[in-house]
């Protein structure tokens, strides 16, 4: 125990000398550095539910939009301050994964994904029509209170959130879950309950995004949590590794970087990514990183474990 802890104090001050190297660089990448930390904490959310619990998810920015929207609602209608909107992005996003998941998740595969695309609609729709967040013209007047100290810690919270949730009992089952579900089942494990509660924390997680990213710009409108912005997150998960972290950030890399220097030709954005995939299909379908972390890599294990002095 006590070398996990200072290998994730070794990784922690890791991670602030690249926020340091990252904000020297804020005047050349400003926006695109707050996206792809956004972007980041949206892959790895969805990886939870997608990568290390087995399901298929097809709605994930459906809850982004319910963690936007009441985000702008707590800052704009009711005078909060940022950390309240991102608590309450989070905890409406997370009872509406909840309480949709509870039906949703005794589905598997193919009809999973379908009702999750359906469900992230549903939400979108909704929000079209209600007049109280602007409708389909979308919410206007938003605070620009999101800057990149606070989108980075966020995200660190978020990564080591997740590490250590699927490094606990609860992530051992989810992840027995994903191997084989009817052995995990026969194990004793209650696969619903813990398909809920990847499920969940996953939305909880996506609401906090949407809080972020609610506040980055002066407008959101429904246009922006369509089933492409889903998939969009399906993209980094799959490109970087199902079942890796590290996997999660490499591809939200990836994405962002090639969707900012597309920007000008969207007709060939889509195009790309397609390209990419089916490259990568046959080539290497396990994704970049597949199973494998940052920390595993055998010189980085090498150097950590002189670090924290193991």
């Amino acid at each position: 125990m006590n070398s996990i802890r200072k290998r994730d104090l070794s990784m922690l001050i890791f991670a602030v000398i690249i926020f340091a190297v990252l904000q020297a660089l804020m005047s050349f990448w400003q926006l695109n550095l707050i996206l792809i930390a956004i972007n980041v904490i949206m892959s790895v959310s969805l990886n939870l539910i997608n990568g290390y619990t087995g399901q298929f998810s097809l709605g994930h920015a459906g809850f982004m939009a319910v963690g936007a929207y009441v985000g702008v609602v707590v800052t704009t209608n009711f005078g909060l301050p940022l950390f309240a909107a991102i608590i309450a992005g989070a905890a409406s996003a997370a009872i509406l994964g909840f309480l949709i998941g509870l039906p949703t998740l005794r589905l598997r595969g193919d009809y999973l994904a379908i009702a999750t695309l359906g469900l992230g609609e549903i939400i979108r729709i909704v929000i079209m029509n209600i007049d109280y967040v602007g409708g389909a013209a979308g919410f206007k007047g938003i605070k620009h209170l999101t800057s990149f100290p606070i989108v980075f810690f966020v995200m660190l919270f978020t990564l080591f959130f997740v590490k250590n949730f699927v490094n606990s009992t609860h992530g051992r089952a989810c992840i027995a879950i994903r191997e084989n579900e009817i052995a995990a089942e026969a194990m004793g494990v209650n696969t619903t309950k813990f398909k809920v509660m990847a499920f969940t924390i996953g939305a909880a997680f996506a609401g906090v995004a949407g809080a972020l990213f609610a506040h980055q710009f002066y407008l959101i409108s429904p246009n922006s949590f369509t089933f492409l912005a889903s998939f969009n997150y399906l993209i980094m998960v799959v490109l970087g590794g199902m079942g890796s972290i590290t996997g999660s950030i490499a591809g939200a890399f990836v994405v962002t970087f090639i969707s900012a220097a597309l920007a000008s030709f969207p007709e060939f954005r889509m195009i790309i990514y397609a390209l990419a995939l089916i490259l990568l299909m046959f080539y290497r379908p396990q994704g970049l990183f597949g199973y494998m972390e940052f920390t595993n890599l055998k010189p980085i294990s090498t150097l950590l474990d002189k670090v924290s002095g193991k």
